[in-house]
């Protein structure tokens, strides 16, 4: 069978990969590549929570190995469906993913924004302060615009 190499679709360059934490080499991820923390939660916190489990009975001791290992095989698993994406992705033309760019991108700061909530009418007038002196301020009238310029106050 010819074909590209297992490491030709990695992304993390074999100089590197001496650098990834063991639980990353361990499962051979070559596409989801988890940090120091990450790797820590998976495999650490797994224990952990499966001893917590089993000591609050409720669940029996088989789930201190079971539970790291369902959560390296979901992790695998991510890796493996990953790697079909980009497989997948790399076959669509370049054309067709420029098109498909320009069409998600955001457009930004062509979109008309209201200034005001159809039915609310900001209007200034003079309301009496605390200390009796005349302020003016804002005041918002809910109520529906009738035509003419009358609203409800």
């Amino acid at each position: 069978m010819t074909g590209p190499t297992r490491t030709a679709w990695s992304t993390v360059p074999a100089e590197e990969e001496r650098y990834r934490p063991l639980y990353a080499r361990a499962l051979g991820l070559r596409f989801v590549n988890p940090g120091g923390v990450l790797c820590f939660v998976f495999f650490e916190g797994a224990v952990a929570l499966a001893v917590l489990l089993a000591l609050a009975e409720l669940v029996s001791w088989w789930a201190v190995p079971v539970l790291p290992l369902a959560v390296a095989v979901m992790v695998k698993f991510n890796d493996l469906v990953v790697e079909r994406v980009v497989r997948s992705a790399a076959l669509v033309p370049e054309q067709e993913r420029d098109r498909f760019r320009r069409q998600v991108e955001p457009v930004v700061g062509r979109a008309r924004v209201p200034r005001t909530l159809p039915g609310v009418v900001v209007a200034t007038e003079v309301v009496p302060g605390p200390s009796g002196d005349r302020r003016s301020g804002p005041s918002v009238a809910r109520g529906l615009a009738r035509p003419g310029g009358n609203h409800d106050a």
